[in-house]
């Protein structure tokens, strides 16, 4: 039996509760395809601009999605194929999100 240690069960904990709220997933579920400003997905969402904003910021720290500035705008997408692997095994799974 494979176990999971204290930094990795840490590590995998605080990226699990980023996903638990309803508007960080959908952030994510949104920059799985091409990379997507932050104003578009406030837009796209139905959220306000400085909301995005703070999630962006968290899922950039726990390096769930990387940033690519093109001249004055940030876009944002999924930091590897792990993080879209899984986000849309659940959603596959679970019959939508």
């Amino acid at each position: 039996m494979e176990k999971l240690h204290g930094d990795d069960a840490i590590e995998l904990a605080e990226i699990f509760h980023l996903l638990g709220d309803a508007s960080r997933l959908r952030i994510v579920y949104a920059c799985l395809g091409e990379p997507v400003s932050a104003g578009a997905l406030a837009e796209g969402l139905g959220l306000s601009p400085s909301l995005v904003s703070h999630h962006l910021r968290l899922l950039k720290a726990a390096r769930i999605l990387a940033n690519d500035r093109r001249g004055r705008q940030i876009f944002y997408a999924a930091e590897d194929d792990h993080i879209r692997d899984m986000v849309v095994h659940i959603k596959e799974g679970q019959g939508g999100i």
